[in-house]
Protein backbone atom coordinates (compact mmCIF):
# COMPACT_ATOMS: atom_id res chain seq x y z
CA UNK A 1 0.00 0.00 0.00
CA UNK A 2 1.55 3.38 -0.67
CA UNK A 3 2.36 6.39 1.17
CA UNK A 4 -0.91 8.23 -0.24
CA UNK A 5 -3.79 5.84 0.03
CA UNK A 6 -2.25 5.34 4.18
CA UNK A 7 -2.97 9.01 4.35
CA UNK A 8 -6.13 9.19 2.65
CA UNK A 9 -7.48 6.41 5.01
CA UNK A 10 -7.79 8.49 8.51
CA UNK A 11 -8.64 6.52 11.56
CA UNK A 12 -11.66 7.07 12.85
CA UNK A 13 -11.80 8.10 16.51
CA UNK A 14 -14.29 9.32 19.15
CA UNK A 15 -14.02 12.70 21.00
CA UNK A 16 -15.22 12.40 24.47
CA UNK A 17 -15.14 16.00 26.44
CA UNK A 18 -16.44 16.80 29.86
CA UNK A 19 -17.17 20.49 31.30
CA UNK A 20 -17.17 20.72 35.26
CA UNK A 21 -18.38 24.49 36.56
CA UNK A 22 -14.60 25.17 37.58
CA UNK A 23 -12.83 26.56 35.22
CA UNK A 24 -13.74 28.25 32.04
CA UNK A 25 -10.68 27.09 30.29
CA UNK A 26 -12.20 23.35 30.60
CA UNK A 27 -15.21 24.97 28.25
CA UNK A 28 -16.03 21.77 25.73
CA UNK A 29 -15.35 24.10 22.90
CA UNK A 30 -11.99 24.52 24.26
CA UNK A 31 -10.97 21.26 24.15
CA UNK A 32 -12.81 20.27 21.23
CA UNK A 33 -10.05 22.93 19.53
CA UNK A 34 -7.21 21.08 20.88
CA UNK A 35 -8.88 17.97 19.77
CA UNK A 36 -8.96 18.91 16.66
CA UNK A 37 -5.72 19.83 16.10
CA UNK A 38 -4.46 16.67 17.99
CA UNK A 39 -6.53 14.70 15.10
CA UNK A 40 -5.21 17.00 12.56
CA UNK A 41 -1.66 16.55 13.82
CA UNK A 42 -2.74 12.73 14.14
CA UNK A 43 -4.35 11.93 11.26
CA UNK A 44 -7.30 10.76 12.63
CA UNK A 45 -10.96 11.99 12.10
CA UNK A 46 -13.36 12.64 14.62
CA UNK A 47 -16.76 10.49 13.87
CA UNK A 48 -18.34 10.76 17.48
CA UNK A 49 -18.90 13.22 20.17
CA UNK A 50 -19.61 12.35 23.93
CA UNK A 51 -20.27 15.45 25.72
CA UNK A 52 -20.81 15.65 29.28
CA UNK A 53 -21.64 19.33 30.45
CA UNK A 54 -21.74 20.90 33.90
CA UNK A 55 -20.90 17.63 35.30
CA UNK A 56 -18.45 16.82 38.47
CA UNK A 57 -16.32 14.28 37.44
CA UNK A 58 -15.85 12.61 40.95
CA UNK A 59 -17.41 9.64 40.25
CA UNK A 60 -19.77 8.09 36.86
CA UNK A 61 -23.15 9.02 37.91
CA UNK A 62 -24.81 11.55 36.09
CA UNK A 63 -22.15 11.44 32.81
CA UNK A 64 -24.29 9.90 30.53
CA UNK A 65 -21.92 10.41 27.96
CA UNK A 66 -19.27 8.33 29.66
CA UNK A 67 -21.32 5.40 30.42
CA UNK A 68 -22.61 5.77 27.10
CA UNK A 69 -19.34 5.65 25.26
CA UNK A 70 -17.88 2.54 27.81
CA UNK A 71 -21.25 0.53 27.32
CA UNK A 72 -20.60 1.27 23.12
CA UNK A 73 -17.48 0.10 23.77
CA UNK A 74 -18.26 -2.58 25.36
CA UNK A 75 -20.79 -3.52 23.55
CA UNK A 76 -18.91 -3.80 20.68
CA UNK A 77 -20.83 -1.53 18.76
CA UNK A 78 -18.19 1.10 18.93
CA UNK A 79 -17.55 2.67 14.99
CA UNK A 80 -13.77 4.16 15.80
CA UNK A 81 -10.34 2.78 16.90
CA UNK A 82 -9.64 5.35 18.93
CA UNK A 83 -10.98 7.84 21.90
CA UNK A 84 -9.58 11.60 22.15
CA UNK A 85 -9.73 13.48 25.29
CA UNK A 86 -8.15 16.77 25.98
CA UNK A 87 -6.29 15.71 29.58
CA UNK A 88 -6.66 13.14 32.04
CA UNK A 89 -8.49 15.12 34.25
CA UNK A 90 -11.34 15.40 31.85
CA UNK A 91 -11.57 11.73 31.96
CA UNK A 92 -12.64 12.33 35.70
CA UNK A 93 -11.61 13.51 39.34
CA UNK A 94 -12.21 9.91 40.26
CA UNK A 95 -10.91 9.78 44.00
CA UNK A 96 -9.81 6.01 43.42
CA UNK A 97 -7.13 6.50 40.95
CA UNK A 98 -8.14 2.93 40.10
CA UNK A 99 -11.14 3.46 38.96
CA UNK A 100 -10.18 6.21 35.89
CA UNK A 101 -7.47 3.59 35.25
CA UNK A 102 -10.38 0.76 35.24
CA UNK A 103 -12.59 2.73 32.22
CA UNK A 104 -9.36 3.09 29.80
CA UNK A 105 -8.63 -0.64 30.29
CA UNK A 106 -12.29 -1.46 29.41
CA UNK A 107 -11.18 0.58 26.42
CA UNK A 108 -8.07 -0.99 25.52
CA UNK A 109 -9.11 -4.45 26.06
CA UNK A 110 -11.80 -3.87 23.01
CA UNK A 111 -8.74 -2.87 21.04
CA UNK A 112 -9.49 1.13 21.31
CA UNK A 113 -6.92 3.35 22.82
CA UNK A 114 -7.40 6.24 24.42
CA UNK A 115 -5.06 9.94 23.70
CA UNK A 116 -4.89 12.49 26.00
CA UNK A 117 -4.07 15.60 23.77
CA UNK A 118 -3.37 17.84 25.98
CA UNK A 119 -1.03 16.04 27.93
CA UNK A 120 2.81 16.67 27.84
CA UNK A 121 3.01 13.42 27.20
CA UNK A 122 2.16 10.22 24.55
CA UNK A 123 -0.28 7.71 26.24
CA UNK A 124 1.84 4.77 24.99
CA UNK A 125 1.76 2.47 27.30
CA UNK A 126 5.56 3.13 28.20
CA UNK A 127 6.74 3.42 32.21
CA UNK A 128 6.95 6.97 31.56
CA UNK A 129 3.42 7.10 30.63
CA UNK A 130 1.92 5.13 32.85
CA UNK A 131 3.95 6.60 35.76
CA UNK A 132 2.50 10.14 34.72
CA UNK A 133 -0.65 9.28 34.35
CA UNK A 134 -0.99 8.07 37.84
CA UNK A 135 0.90 10.99 39.21
CA UNK A 136 -2.12 12.86 37.03
CA UNK A 137 -4.65 10.97 38.32
CA UNK A 138 -4.10 10.99 41.92
CA UNK A 139 -3.67 15.40 41.36
CA UNK A 140 -6.57 15.59 39.76
CA UNK A 141 -8.23 13.89 42.48
CA UNK A 142 -6.23 15.78 45.30
CA UNK A 143 -7.27 18.89 43.11
CA UNK A 144 -11.10 18.12 44.07
CA UNK A 145 -10.27 17.49 47.66
CA UNK A 146 -7.96 20.57 47.88
CA UNK A 147 -11.22 22.60 46.56
CA UNK A 148 -13.74 20.85 49.52
CA UNK A 149 -11.77 22.00 52.24
CA UNK A 150 -11.47 25.52 50.73
CA UNK A 151 -15.23 25.62 49.95
CA UNK A 152 -15.98 24.26 53.28
CA UNK A 153 -13.41 26.72 55.53
CA UNK A 154 -15.36 29.25 53.48
CA UNK A 155 -18.66 28.20 54.74
CA UNK A 156 -17.65 27.86 58.19
CA UNK A 157 -16.08 31.22 58.12
CA UNK A 158 -19.58 32.86 56.96
CA UNK A 159 -21.20 30.67 59.44
CA UNK A 160 -19.08 32.15 62.51
CA UNK A 161 -20.03 35.28 60.81
CA UNK A 162 -23.67 34.77 61.14
CA UNK A 163 -25.25 34.28 57.43
CA UNK A 164 -26.91 31.18 56.33
CA UNK A 165 -25.82 28.31 54.47
CA UNK A 166 -27.94 26.94 52.57
CA UNK A 167 -31.99 24.90 53.31
CA UNK A 168 -34.96 25.86 54.47
CA UNK A 169 -35.85 28.18 56.93
CA UNK A 170 -38.53 25.85 58.97
CA UNK A 171 -41.58 26.63 60.27
CA UNK A 172 -41.87 30.46 62.45
CA UNK A 173 -38.72 31.49 60.54
CA UNK A 174 -38.54 32.94 56.96
CA UNK A 175 -35.45 33.57 54.65
CA UNK A 176 -33.66 37.26 54.06
CA UNK A 177 -31.35 38.91 51.77
CA UNK A 178 -28.32 41.17 52.88
CA UNK A 179 -26.09 43.04 50.49
CA UNK A 180 -22.12 43.17 51.66
CA UNK A 181 -22.94 45.69 54.48
CA UNK A 182 -25.87 43.49 55.95
CA UNK A 183 -28.34 45.84 54.93
CA UNK A 184 -31.43 44.53 54.32
CA UNK A 185 -32.49 44.12 50.62
CA UNK A 186 -35.41 41.97 50.20
CA UNK A 187 -37.33 38.46 51.75
CA UNK A 188 -36.80 34.92 49.72
CA UNK A 189 -39.70 32.97 49.21
CA UNK A 190 -39.51 29.26 48.78
CA UNK A 191 -37.51 28.57 46.28
CA UNK A 192 -36.17 31.91 45.74
CA UNK A 193 -31.65 32.36 45.94
CA UNK A 194 -30.14 35.04 45.46
CA UNK A 195 -28.64 36.53 42.57
CA UNK A 196 -25.51 38.26 43.62
CA UNK A 197 -22.39 35.87 45.23
CA UNK A 198 -21.70 38.81 47.56
CA UNK A 199 -25.30 39.13 48.83
CA UNK A 200 -25.44 36.80 52.23
CA UNK A 201 -29.13 35.20 53.75
CA UNK A 202 -30.08 35.00 57.33
CA UNK A 203 -33.12 34.23 59.12
CA UNK A 204 -35.73 36.70 60.39
CA UNK A 205 -39.04 35.77 62.73
CA UNK A 206 -41.83 34.31 60.60
CA UNK A 207 -45.64 35.05 60.44
CA UNK A 208 -46.77 36.12 63.41
CA UNK A 209 -49.29 33.14 63.80
CA UNK A 210 -46.52 30.95 62.69
CA UNK A 211 -44.34 32.08 66.13
CA UNK A 212 -46.54 31.83 68.15
CA UNK A 213 -47.37 28.81 67.70
CA UNK A 214 -43.47 27.76 68.26
CA UNK A 215 -43.56 29.59 71.09
CA UNK A 216 -46.97 27.13 72.28
CA UNK A 217 -44.92 24.19 71.00
CA UNK A 218 -42.00 24.80 73.84
CA UNK A 219 -45.21 26.11 76.64
CA UNK A 220 -46.84 22.92 76.10
CA UNK A 221 -43.77 20.56 75.95
CA UNK A 222 -42.09 22.64 79.20
CA UNK A 223 -44.82 23.82 80.85
CA UNK A 224 -47.75 21.63 80.67
CA UNK A 225 -45.70 18.25 80.30
CA UNK A 226 -47.24 17.53 76.82
CA UNK A 227 -45.22 15.00 74.51
CA UNK A 228 -44.61 15.51 71.24
CA UNK A 229 -47.51 13.29 70.00
CA UNK A 230 -49.94 15.00 72.17
CA UNK A 231 -48.70 18.55 70.80
CA UNK A 232 -49.26 17.23 67.02
CA UNK A 233 -52.13 16.01 67.77
CA UNK A 234 -53.28 19.52 69.08
CA UNK A 235 -52.06 21.31 66.29
CA UNK A 236 -53.67 18.72 63.89
CA UNK A 237 -56.98 19.29 65.70
CA UNK A 238 -56.68 23.05 64.79
CA UNK A 239 -56.03 22.22 61.35
CA UNK A 240 -52.95 23.79 61.65
CA UNK A 241 -50.30 22.71 58.99
CA UNK A 242 -46.72 22.92 58.91
CA UNK A 243 -44.10 25.12 56.45
CA UNK A 244 -44.94 22.80 54.26
CA UNK A 245 -48.72 22.68 54.02
CA UNK A 246 -48.29 19.36 55.96
CA UNK A 247 -49.97 17.60 59.19
CA UNK A 248 -47.96 17.56 62.10
CA UNK A 249 -46.39 14.50 63.40
CA UNK A 250 -44.32 13.99 66.81
CA UNK A 251 -40.71 14.18 64.22
CA UNK A 252 -41.93 17.76 63.29
CA UNK A 253 -42.63 19.00 66.55
CA UNK A 254 -39.40 17.30 67.99
CA UNK A 255 -37.29 19.42 65.64
CA UNK A 256 -38.46 22.10 66.24
CA UNK A 257 -38.01 21.30 70.01
CA UNK A 258 -34.43 20.67 69.59
CA UNK A 259 -33.51 23.18 66.45
CA UNK A 260 -30.85 26.26 68.36
CA UNK A 261 -31.93 28.47 65.42
CA UNK A 262 -35.05 29.50 67.27
CA UNK A 263 -33.23 30.87 69.79
CA UNK A 264 -31.18 32.69 67.07
CA UNK A 265 -27.85 29.83 67.15
CA UNK A 266 -26.11 29.35 63.63
CA UNK A 267 -24.90 25.94 63.88
CA UNK A 268 -23.22 23.88 61.13
CA UNK A 269 -21.33 21.12 59.89
CA UNK A 270 -24.00 18.18 61.54
CA UNK A 271 -23.48 16.31 58.96
CA UNK A 272 -20.76 15.67 56.48
CA UNK A 273 -20.91 14.46 53.32
CA UNK A 274 -17.40 15.33 52.12
CA UNK A 275 -16.37 13.86 48.46
CA UNK A 276 -19.33 11.40 47.85
CA UNK A 277 -17.76 9.54 50.89
CA UNK A 278 -19.88 7.72 53.45
CA UNK A 279 -22.87 10.15 55.59
CA UNK A 280 -21.12 10.84 58.95
CA UNK A 281 -23.49 12.66 61.79
CA UNK A 282 -20.46 14.69 63.45
CA UNK A 283 -19.85 15.03 67.59
CA UNK A 284 -20.76 17.85 68.83
CA UNK A 285 -16.81 19.30 69.10
CA UNK A 286 -17.00 19.31 65.50
CA UNK A 287 -19.79 21.84 65.03
CA UNK A 288 -19.48 25.19 63.42
CA UNK A 289 -21.91 27.81 65.48
CA UNK A 290 -22.22 31.56 65.86
CA UNK A 291 -24.32 31.95 68.84
CA UNK A 292 -26.91 35.03 68.70
CA UNK A 293 -26.53 35.62 65.50
CA UNK A 294 -30.44 35.98 63.99
CA UNK A 295 -33.28 36.93 66.06
CA UNK A 296 -34.45 34.63 68.60
CA UNK A 297 -38.28 33.73 68.56
CA UNK A 298 -38.25 30.96 71.88
CA UNK A 299 -36.76 32.61 75.52
CA UNK A 300 -33.44 30.63 76.15
CA UNK A 301 -34.43 29.36 78.95
CA UNK A 302 -37.55 27.53 78.03
CA UNK A 303 -35.27 26.66 75.60
CA UNK A 304 -32.94 25.24 78.20
CA UNK A 305 -35.85 23.70 79.88
CA UNK A 306 -36.74 21.73 76.75
CA UNK A 307 -33.22 19.84 76.27
CA UNK A 308 -33.01 19.10 80.24
CA UNK A 309 -35.85 17.69 79.33
CA UNK A 310 -35.11 15.84 76.72
CA UNK A 311 -31.88 14.98 77.87
CA UNK A 312 -33.50 13.33 81.39
CA UNK A 313 -36.02 11.36 79.53
CA UNK A 314 -33.14 9.76 77.71
CA UNK A 315 -31.43 9.16 80.71
CA UNK A 316 -34.63 8.39 83.28
CA UNK A 317 -34.08 4.57 82.84
CA UNK A 318 -30.46 2.30 82.25
CA UNK A 319 -30.90 -0.53 79.72
CA UNK A 320 -31.09 -3.39 82.14
CA UNK A 321 -34.19 -1.01 83.95
CA UNK A 322 -35.91 -0.76 80.50
CA UNK A 323 -36.10 -4.43 79.99
CA UNK A 324 -37.20 -5.88 83.40
CA UNK A 325 -40.18 -3.23 82.85
CA UNK A 326 -40.78 -5.03 79.73
CA UNK A 327 -40.33 -8.66 81.08
CA UNK A 328 -42.63 -7.44 84.69
CA UNK A 329 -45.49 -6.26 81.87
CA UNK A 330 -45.22 -9.47 79.43
CA UNK A 331 -45.36 -11.13 83.19
CA UNK A 332 -48.49 -9.82 83.67
CA UNK A 333 -50.38 -9.42 80.37
CA UNK A 334 -48.92 -12.38 78.64
CA UNK A 335 -48.36 -11.06 75.53
CA UNK A 336 -46.11 -7.74 74.55
CA UNK A 337 -47.15 -5.45 71.51
CA UNK A 338 -46.78 -1.68 70.59
CA UNK A 339 -50.48 -1.08 71.74
CA UNK A 340 -50.06 -2.77 75.37
CA UNK A 341 -46.96 -0.98 75.77
CA UNK A 342 -47.96 2.82 75.10
CA UNK A 343 -51.61 1.99 76.99
CA UNK A 344 -49.63 1.50 80.03
CA UNK A 345 -49.28 5.12 81.96
CA UNK A 346 -46.30 4.58 83.64
CA UNK A 347 -44.10 2.48 81.14
CA UNK A 348 -41.82 3.89 78.75
CA UNK A 349 -42.82 4.18 75.31
CA UNK A 350 -42.25 2.31 72.55
CA UNK A 351 -40.05 5.10 70.70
CA UNK A 352 -38.00 4.89 73.83
CA UNK A 353 -37.25 1.13 73.27
CA UNK A 354 -36.64 2.06 70.06
CA UNK A 355 -34.39 4.48 70.48
CA UNK A 356 -32.55 2.40 72.82
CA UNK A 357 -32.72 -0.89 71.20
CA UNK A 358 -32.81 -0.26 67.14
CA UNK A 359 -36.41 -2.02 67.18
CA UNK A 360 -38.78 -3.28 69.65
CA UNK A 361 -38.43 -6.37 68.29
CA UNK A 362 -34.69 -6.17 69.24
CA UNK A 363 -35.85 -5.27 72.48
CA UNK A 364 -38.23 -8.20 72.55
CA UNK A 365 -34.70 -10.58 71.89
CA UNK A 366 -32.89 -9.10 74.73
CA UNK A 367 -35.76 -10.23 77.18
CA UNK A 368 -36.07 -14.12 75.28
CA UNK A 369 -39.80 -13.25 73.92
CA UNK A 370 -40.81 -14.33 70.54
CA UNK A 371 -44.37 -13.02 69.19
CA UNK A 372 -46.49 -15.19 68.15
CA UNK A 373 -46.50 -13.69 64.69
CA UNK A 374 -43.46 -12.56 62.80
CA UNK A 375 -43.37 -8.88 63.22
CA UNK A 376 -39.98 -8.45 61.41
CA UNK A 377 -41.27 -7.23 58.26
CA UNK A 378 -43.94 -4.81 60.17
CA UNK A 379 -41.25 -3.22 62.46
CA UNK A 380 -38.85 -2.88 59.51
CA UNK A 381 -42.11 -1.41 57.03
CA UNK A 382 -42.81 1.14 59.91
CA UNK A 383 -39.05 2.45 60.07
CA UNK A 384 -39.19 2.63 56.18
CA UNK A 385 -42.35 4.94 56.36
CA UNK A 386 -41.22 6.80 59.63
CA UNK A 387 -37.88 7.12 57.54
CA UNK A 388 -39.16 8.30 54.09
CA UNK A 389 -40.64 12.23 55.33
CA UNK A 390 -36.99 13.23 56.66
CA UNK A 391 -35.71 11.67 53.33
CA UNK A 392 -37.96 13.17 51.32
CA UNK A 393 -37.49 16.80 52.79
CA UNK A 394 -34.04 16.54 53.19
CA UNK A 395 -33.86 15.87 49.39
CA UNK A 396 -35.81 18.78 49.08
CA UNK A 397 -33.43 21.03 50.83
CA UNK A 398 -30.98 19.68 49.22
CA UNK A 399 -32.15 20.60 45.64
CA UNK A 400 -33.55 23.86 47.22
CA UNK A 401 -30.03 24.70 48.54
CA UNK A 402 -28.79 24.92 44.38
CA UNK A 403 -31.49 26.80 43.12
CA UNK A 404 -33.89 24.23 42.44
CA UNK A 405 -37.52 24.88 42.58
CA UNK A 406 -39.24 21.85 44.24
CA UNK A 407 -43.69 20.79 44.30
CA UNK A 408 -44.03 17.81 46.39
CA UNK A 409 -47.24 15.82 45.27
CA UNK A 410 -49.09 15.26 48.55
CA UNK A 411 -50.94 12.25 47.41
CA UNK A 412 -47.96 10.23 45.72
CA UNK A 413 -44.93 12.38 47.28
CA UNK A 414 -43.87 12.96 44.11
CA UNK A 415 -41.05 15.44 43.51
CA UNK A 416 -41.28 18.32 40.47
CA UNK A 417 -38.03 20.10 39.73
CA UNK A 418 -38.31 23.47 38.47
CA UNK A 419 -41.89 22.82 36.64
CA UNK A 420 -40.15 19.77 34.31
CA UNK A 421 -38.07 16.85 36.19
CA UNK A 422 -40.32 14.19 38.14
CA UNK A 423 -38.56 12.11 41.03
CA UNK A 424 -39.45 9.86 43.34
CA UNK A 425 -37.97 8.28 46.46
CA UNK A 426 -37.63 5.07 47.09
CA UNK A 427 -36.74 3.32 50.16
CA UNK A 428 -35.13 -0.10 49.77
CA UNK A 429 -35.14 -2.82 52.53
CA UNK A 430 -32.38 -4.89 53.09
CA UNK A 431 -33.00 -8.78 53.16
CA UNK A 432 -30.16 -11.02 54.32
CA UNK A 433 -30.14 -14.17 52.18
CA UNK A 434 -29.51 -17.64 54.33
CA UNK A 435 -26.27 -17.86 52.45
CA UNK A 436 -24.95 -14.51 54.15
CA UNK A 437 -25.57 -12.07 51.20
CA UNK A 438 -27.50 -9.00 50.84
CA UNK A 439 -30.45 -8.09 48.61
CA UNK A 440 -32.60 -5.47 47.92
CA UNK A 441 -35.64 -5.55 45.91
CA UNK A 442 -36.50 -2.10 43.73
CA UNK A 443 -40.43 -1.98 42.57
CA UNK A 444 -40.67 1.26 40.26
CA UNK A 445 -44.25 2.71 39.71
CA UNK A 446 -45.23 2.43 36.26
CA UNK A 447 -48.43 4.81 37.30
CA UNK A 448 -46.33 7.24 38.49
CA UNK A 449 -43.34 6.87 35.75
CA UNK A 450 -41.08 9.49 37.11
CA UNK A 451 -38.06 10.80 35.01
CA UNK A 452 -35.44 9.48 37.96
CA UNK A 453 -36.12 7.02 40.63
CA UNK A 454 -33.82 8.00 43.77
CA UNK A 455 -33.25 4.31 45.32
CA UNK A 456 -31.99 4.23 49.01
CA UNK A 457 -30.64 1.57 49.80
CA UNK A 458 -30.25 0.66 53.74
CA UNK A 459 -27.34 -1.35 55.22
CA UNK A 460 -28.56 -4.47 56.59
CA UNK A 461 -29.56 -3.13 60.08
CA UNK A 462 -32.25 -1.53 57.65
CA UNK A 463 -31.87 2.38 59.75
CA UNK A 464 -28.27 3.02 58.56
CA UNK A 465 -28.14 4.34 54.36
CA UNK A 466 -25.67 2.18 52.20
CA UNK A 467 -26.19 4.09 49.35
CA UNK A 468 -27.92 5.73 46.30
CA UNK A 469 -28.61 4.71 42.98
CA UNK A 470 -30.09 7.24 40.18
CA UNK A 471 -32.56 5.35 37.68
CA UNK A 472 -33.45 7.35 34.93
CA UNK A 473 -36.95 6.03 34.13
CA UNK A 474 -35.80 5.85 29.93
CA UNK A 475 -33.18 3.67 30.88
CA UNK A 476 -34.63 1.28 33.50
CA UNK A 477 -38.64 1.80 33.27
CA UNK A 478 -39.10 -1.44 31.32
CA UNK A 479 -37.75 -3.63 34.48
CA UNK A 480 -40.50 -2.39 37.45
CA UNK A 481 -39.16 -5.15 39.46
CA UNK A 482 -35.16 -4.93 40.51
CA UNK A 483 -33.14 -7.59 41.96
CA UNK A 484 -30.14 -5.99 43.71
CA UNK A 485 -27.06 -7.68 45.37
CA UNK A 486 -23.93 -5.78 46.38
CA UNK A 487 -22.51 -5.90 43.46
CA UNK A 488 -24.19 -5.51 40.59
CA UNK A 489 -21.83 -4.90 37.52
CA UNK A 490 -21.66 -1.63 35.52
CA UNK A 491 -24.99 -1.70 33.93
CA UNK A 492 -26.57 -1.25 36.71
CA UNK A 493 -23.61 0.01 39.35
CA UNK A 494 -23.22 3.45 36.81
CA UNK A 495 -25.91 4.72 38.56
CA UNK A 496 -24.57 4.11 41.88
CA UNK A 497 -23.50 7.34 44.12
CA UNK A 498 -22.70 7.32 47.91
CA UNK A 499 -24.81 10.43 48.41
CA UNK A 500 -27.44 12.83 46.28
CA UNK A 501 -24.42 15.47 45.87
CA UNK A 502 -24.60 14.28 41.16
CA UNK A 503 -28.18 14.09 41.61
CA UNK A 504 -27.80 17.97 43.05
CA UNK A 505 -25.29 18.80 40.76
CA UNK A 506 -27.28 17.81 37.55
CA UNK A 507 -30.44 19.95 38.96
CA UNK A 508 -28.10 23.37 39.68
CA UNK A 509 -29.37 25.77 36.59
CA UNK A 510 -26.52 27.18 34.53
CA UNK A 511 -26.22 30.20 32.82
CA UNK A 512 -26.74 30.36 29.67
CA UNK A 513 -25.11 33.45 27.53
CA UNK A 514 -27.39 35.28 25.34
CA UNK A 515 -26.56 35.58 21.40
CA UNK A 516 -25.52 38.95 19.71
Amino acid sequence: MSLESLQSNPKRAAQYVRMSTDHQRYSTDNQADKIAEYAAARDFVIVRTYADEGRSGLNIAGRDALRRLIDDVQSGSADFEAILVYDVSRWGRFQDADESAYYEFICRQRGIHVHYCGEQFENDGSLTSDMMKVMKRVMSGAYSQELSTKVFVGQCRLITLGYRQGGPAGYGLRRFLVNDRDEPKAPLAAGEHKSLQTDRVILVPGPDDEVETVRRIYRLFVLELRSEREIATILNAESRKTDRGRAWNRSVVRQILVNEKYIGNNVYNRVSFKLKKTRVVNPPEMLVRRDGAFEAIVDPGLFAAAQSILAERARRFTDDQLLDLLRSLLASRGALSGMIIDEVEDMPSTAAYRSRFGSLLRAYELIDYQPARDYRYVETNRQLRLMHPDVLASTVAGIESIGGEVAVDERTDLLVVNRELTIAIVIARCRRTEAGSLRWRIRLDAGLRPDITVVVRLESDNATVRDHYLLPWIDVGAKLNIGMAEDNGIMLDAYRVNDLAPLYHMLRRHAVERAA
